[in-house]
C-alpha cells in the first residue's frame, strides 16, 4: 500500500506543477479547464494517497469532501487546510470545471495548500 500511496503523491505533485505551469501563461492564454482539472486531480491524489498510506482504500466515487473528512479523522490537523470555496463537483460533467478565474485559482490554492500541509507534516518529502 505504501508504494501506491507514494505513486498517488507523485502524481499529485505532477498535476500541481502542470496547473501552476498553466497559470504562469499570459492571462488571456490560460485554459481554465486545464488549471481546474489538474488541481482537482492533485487534490484527489493527495487525499487518496494519505488515506492509502493509513490503510484506507477509497472508492473512485468518493467526493473530495468525503475524502477530506476521512483524512481529518486520521489527522485532525487536516482542518488547517480550508476547502471552503471549492464548488467543483468532480462527478457531474457540467460542473466539473471552473470557468471563472476566481474559482479555478481557488482550486489551485487548495491543491497548493494540501501540498504545503503534507510537506509540513512530513507526509511527503520536501
Amino acid at each position: 500500500m505504501e508504494d501506491k500511496a507514494k505513486k498517488l503523491y507523485e502524481d499529485a505533485v505532477e498535476k500541481l506543477k502542470e496547473a501552476n505551469k498553466e497559470l504562469c501563461r499570459p492571462e488571456e492564454d490560460v485554459v481554465a479547464q486545464l488549471v481546474c482539472n489538474h488541481a482537482q486531480c492533485a487534490i484527489l491524489n493527495y487525499l487518496r494517497g494519505f488515506l492509502m498510506e493509513n490503510g484506507i482504500e477509497s472508492s473512485p466515487n468518493d467526493s473530495i469532501e468525503n475524502l477530506y473528512e476521512e483524512c481529518k479523522i486520521i489527522n485532525p490537523h487536516f482542518s488547517e487546510v480550508n476547502l471552503s470555496g471549492f464548488k467543483c463537483n468532480a462527478h457531474k460533467d457540467e460542473s466539473r470545471f471552473c470557468n471563472d478565474s476566481s474559482r479555478f485559482s481557488r482550486c489551485f490554492d487548495i491543491a497548493d495548500s494540501l501540498d504545503t500541509f503534507l510537506r509540513r507534516e512530513k507526509v511527503i518529502a520536501q
